[in-house]
């Protein structure tokens, strides 16, 4: 494989990636020619940025829409007391830079809506959804659905999150095969009504880089089929199996959603919460992952 030419200084910053047999160099220059955008600069997005610097990805863009605030270091470990007030974007780009100065850092400091997100999305060869509100998740994923860019998308708040990993292919179930719509009894408490163990948020985004990762290099069993439920506090770890839905209203045969629906329901009363990976559904995980189980069962 031809490409990226790697200085002396390069080969010895990637080479714990080039010794495994899974990436090499040609992997490698497949990380150096990729394009990875990540929505929301907080808990999830924080570490899953920094991984993919690390790891050599060429292009890497940071959308989001707040600033920094005192109440978001437990977690968000891009930024630093000093960056208070600042875009996080502005913020994560330097914390980015000063660690791999040759990483291409786009900074979108906006809120993803119905009339930019496919826009935003179209062209990256991976996106990672570390948003903390539901309308954001379904208006990411419809977007990415509708412009074929795949997903990894993760929630968390409290001691628990979850992960999964959507290809915008025939045959492979989108998000809305596992939540068809939001509604309100979907809602959890945002971190600020119920709180977040940082280091939880760190392990989710970390698992978000390396699922990104393994979709650039096109290595491993990834999660496009399958959903991972994260219970720190019990020291537990769930796989649950996920399956299309024909009925889908975004990716079966009778698809009815054309374009991206913006929702209004929001995660904390009086308004929706930035971008931060600390929204979940309130139905408890339990739960949930026994009903993809069973589907998924049923499906095999």
């Amino acid at each position: 494989m031809t490409g990226h030419e790697f200085t002396d200084d390069e080969l010895e910053r990637w080479s714990r990636n080039i010794l495994l047999p899974e990436v090499g160099v040609d992997g490698q220059r497949k990380l150096a020619a990729a394009r990875a955008l990540v929505v929301g600069a907080g808990g999830l997005g924080s570490p899953a940025i920094l991984y993919l610097a690390a790891a050599g990805v060429g292009t890497l863009g940071i959308a989001d829409g707040d600033r920094v605030e005192l109440s978001n270091l437990n977690r968000q470990v891009l930024h630093g007391a000093a960056d208070v007030g600042r875009p996080k974007v502005e913020s994560a780009r330097d914390a980015v830079l000063a660690r791999s100065p040759a990483c291409r850092v786009v900074t979108i400091f906006c809120r993803l809506t119905a009339r930019n997100v496919r826009q935003t999305v179209r062209g990256w060869d991976v996106v990672l959804d570390a948003t903390d509100n539901f309308p954001a998740r379904f208006l990411i994923s419809d977007a990415c659905w509708l412009e074929r860019v795949p997903l990894v998308s993760a929630g968390v708040v409290g001691f628990q999150g979850q992960l999964l990993t959507v290809l915008p292919q025939a045959g492979s179930p989108c998000y809305r095969c596992l939540l068809p719509e939001p509604s309100a009894d979907q809602y959890a408490a945002t971190c600020g009504q119920a709180g977040v163990l940082g280091a939880a948020a760190g392990v989710l985004g970390a698992m978000q880089a390396v699922e990104a990762i393994k979709v650039l290099l096109g290595i491993g069993h990834g999660f496009e089929r399958r959903l991972l439920v994260y219970d720190a506090l019990a020291g537990k770890v769930r796989i649950a199996n996920r399956v299309k839905d024909p009925a889908c209203a975004l990716c079966g045969p009778k698809a009815t959603i054309a374009d991206v629906v913006e929702y209004r329901l929001t995660c904390c009363p009086g308004g929706v919460a930035g971008p931060d990976g600390c929204c979940m559904p309130a139905a408890p995980l339990k739960r949930q992952a026994k009903s993809v189980r069973r589907r998924g069962a049923k499906g095999r």
